[in-house]
């Protein structure tokens, strides 16, 4: 199997199927096995995968946008309804969980995309 010249790869296609959490090379294969680990390489086109480290990039992604939906909705409701102090302990932390659990491994997928696309392996220098 041959990798794709670093040249030849479009950076947007690579971050829409990492959001797929699909193979950033082909978009068939799987990206992540279980929750958030690279595979080691794709099943359909054997590109490698397994040496690439995303590190705080998915989290950070993650907070950022959960943040930006979160907040602008809990000030609004308060705003629009005054509701009662245990309606914001029971909504808020339970979408900011749910919001969470379901970004970050499409957030990992774009970001392993992003390294894939430009050809960064996301180790140390040796």
């Amino acid at each position: 199997m041959t990798s794709i010249p670093v040249e030849k790869r479009s950076t947007l296609s690579a971050v829409l199927r990492g959001l797929r959490q699909t193979c950033p090379a082909c978009g068939r294969g799987r990206l992540l096995h279980r929750y958030l680990k690279p595979v080691d390489h794709c099943t359909a086109c054997g590109e490698r995968y397994g040496h690439m480290r995303a590190d705080d990039a998915p989290p950070w992604m993650t907070i950022l946008i959960v943040g930006h939906i979160v907040v602008p909705l809990l000030l609004s409701v308060e705003q629009a309804y005054h509701p009662e102090a245990w309606v914001h302990f029971a909504i808020w932390p339970a979408l900011t969980l749910v919001l969470t659990l379901a970004l970050l491994p499409r957030c990992k997928g774009v970001v392993l995309g992003v390294m894939w696309a430009n050809g960064m392996s996301g180790g140390e220098p040796r």
